[in-house]
C-alpha cells in the first residue's frame, strides 16, 4: 500500500456562512472559496477540511458517535483550550491527560461535527 502523504477530510455543512465563520475566528482557519458555489476549503497547518453546502443532509448531532471526523494534534493545547473556552464553544471532552500519553479535549463546531484535540503529554 502507498504511504500516506497528505490528510484531508470532507464534510457536510448546512450553511457555508456559519461554517466557515467558526472555523475562521474559533479555530484560526484560513478559508478559501472553491468553484462552484457551496464549496470552502479550510486550512490550518497541515490540515485541510473541504467543506460542501448541503442544507438537507442529516445534522451531524443526529449522527451520534459518528459526528466525530477529526483528530488534531496541537501545540500550546492548554492556551487553545482556554480560547476556545472564552468563545463559548460547546465542549463535548473537557481537557485532561490521559493515560496512553496525549493531553486532549474535544469540541463541537457549528455545524455538530465533533473534533478531538491533543498534544503530547508532557511528563
Amino acid at each position: 500500500m502507498p504511504r500516506v502523504t497528505k490528510t484531508r477530510f470532507v464534510i457536510a455543512v448546512r450553511d457555508l456562512n456559519v461554517s466557515s465563520a467558526f472555523y475562521k475566528d474559533v479555530l484560526g482557519f484560513e478559508i478559501h472559496p472553491m468553484p462552484p458555489p457551496g464549496l470552502m476549503i479550510y486550512s490550518s497547518g497541515n490540515c485541510t477540511i473541504m467543506a460542501g453546502e448541503c442544507r438537507d443532509a442529516i445534522p451531524p448531532a443526529e449522527l451520534g458517535d459518528h459526528s466525530y471526523f477529526a483528530y488534531l494534534e496541537i501545540a500550546e493545547i492548554d492556551a487553545f483550550y482556554q480560547e476556545i473556552i472564552s468563545s463559548g464553544t460547546k465542549i463535548c471532552k473537557t481537557i485532561r491527560t490521559e493515560t496512553w500519553g496525549v493531553r486532549e479535549f474535544g469540541l463541537v463546531t457549528a455545524d455538530g461535527h465533533r473534533i478531538m484535540f491533543a498534544c503530547p503529554a508532557i511528563k
